[in-house]
């Protein structure tokens, strides 16, 4: 099998003669304390060798559920916020099909994402789409008090057991969720509901290949052993023992620091296949919130192209030379499709007449880097050889490892998120939740004199 790969020689070309190769000592030590455990955050690194251990018999538990609740439902709602729905979405949306959402697909159920907004006008179309469904919920959260998620849960919680009565909603509700503590555990225990564990040392941008990620992704179709099977070959192409030159999370960590230290202070993730979207998303989240800290880090972004080049296009091409573009490319399409001939010709594309869409899009990707780079912006490219389970596989551990190694070498802890909590902080004082008094009376009195 194949490998994705990377090629960075457009954006190394950027730096000083050398810069890149320049990283090779900090790189190495920065992936030598991820593996000795001597790194900050070192008690969140269980997703570090995490493809190698998990074992067949795990994989087969994570698929029996998801077959309970694929014969049960029509529609499967997954409650999350963050990396407890992100990485699912990003793999069922890069390997579904585009339109299955709006119909069950070939047997499958429909896979819903709720839990990680407020949106009284979302929560309730979805309650109403649900209302004549057979629907199960997996419901994924550590402490099961995230506000996003818990308020979800107890409306589709009350909703089920009321649509399908308390002793069938049982089977068809499962919790991801901490081993021993928590209310999503007290809960799912006292209900009987099926449970699987997010592990301790996992933080939640790094879950997808614990149930986290594995059981929704079973649940929409997709082989999870093949997801695996990608991860597992991309830990053993990243390890640490892989000289620099071969090793493209350690080359990636490398020339994304080189060119931050350069003045290129965004990063935009670019991709030419609509399916990748939350590919993207989740990259953001994953980089944003293990960079962004001690006043330092580059700003994750994202552009769909072509979409995008209609939009952002100019501000990429001509705007202030603060930006890097890692563009992720598909080398190959699932499906082929043939440009038509039409006789009037009236929008003068008879020249593309039998060519694929695809080579189209590849054209459009080749001529905007090019024109990207002679705009000076710096392009790495991640070639994917298909949309597969087993390439996605692959994209997800270079990422992470990529990014442990990275966040390293910028010299943050990449494993912390102490600064989401401020505005819970708020946003619990504003609405009075018990032992936020100080608090509420401190931002009151902030109120009335801004006012």
């Amino acid at each position: 099998m194949k490998r994705i790969s990377l090629d960075i020689t457009k954006a190394a070309c950027f730096l000083s003669e050398g810069a890149v190769k320049a990283y090779e000592p900090k790189v190495k030590e920065a992936q030598k304390a991820l593996e000795e455990g001597t790194c900050p955050g070192n008690d969140f690194l269980g997703w570090l060798h995490l493809p190698s251990s998990i074992t067949k018999e795990f994989l087969e538990e994570v698929q029996q559920t998801a077959d309970i609740l694929r014969k049960e439902c029509e529609a499967i709602v997954v409650a999350g916020i963050g990396g407890s729905y992100l990485g699912a979405r990003a793999v069922i949306e890069a390997l579904g099909n585009s339109f299955g959402w709006l119909r069950q697909d070939k047997g499958n159920p429909v896979i819903l994402f709720a839990g990680n907004n407020i949106g009284e006008d979302y929560l309730s179309e979805l309650t109403e789409y649900l209302r004549d469904k057979r629907f199960g919920v997996i419901n994924i959260s550590k402490s099961g008090t995230t506000t996003e998620t818990a308020l979800t849960f107890r409306l589709l919680k009350k909703q089920c057991e009321e649509q399908r009565g308390k002793d069938e909603a049982r089977r068809v509700i499962v919790a991801v969720t901490d081993a021993r503590k928590g209310a999503a555990r007290t809960c799912a225990d006292k209900e009987g509901y099926k449970s699987f564990v997010i592990p301790d040392n996992v933080g939640g941008r790094f879950s997808v290949l614990t149930p986290v990620g594995l059981l929704p992704i079973a649940c929409a179709g997709f082989d999870i052993v093949k997801l695996v099977e990608g991860a597992q070959e991309m830990e053993r192409a990243c390890a640490a023992d892989v000289p620099f030159e071969e090793n493209i999370a350690a080359q990636y960590a490398a020339v994304r620091n080189g060119l931050y230290a350069a003045g290129k202070k965004i990063e935009i993730m670019v991709n030419y296949q609509p399916k990748l979207h939350f590919i993207s998303e989740w990259w953001k989240q994953l980089y944003g919130e293990s960079e962004g800290k001690d006043l330092k880090g580059i700003f994750p972004a994202s552009c769909d192209f072509t979409t995008d080049l209609h939009s952002m296009g100019q501000w990429i091409q001509e705007g202030e030379r603060t930006i890097f573009e890692t563009v992720i490319s598909i080398e190959k399409p699932n499906r082929e499709l043939l440009f038509p001939s039409d006789e009037e010709n009236l929008d003068g594309l008879n020249f593309l007449a039998g060519k694929r869409v695809d080579e189209v899009n590849k054209m459009a990707e080749l001529g905007t880097r090019l024109a990207h780079v002679d705009g000076g912006v710096p392009n790495i490219r991640i070639a994917v050889p298909e949309l597969n389970e087993y390439y996605i596989g692959q994209l997800i551990y270079f990422f992470e490892i990529g990014c442990g190694i990275s966040g390293n070498v910028l010299g943050v802890n990449p494993f912390n998120q102490p600064g989401v909590e401020a505005y819970k902080k708020n946003m619990f004082a504003l609405l009075n939740k018990p032992g936020y008094e100080a608090e509420s009376k401190a931002i009151q009195e902030r109120l009335r004199i801004d006012n």
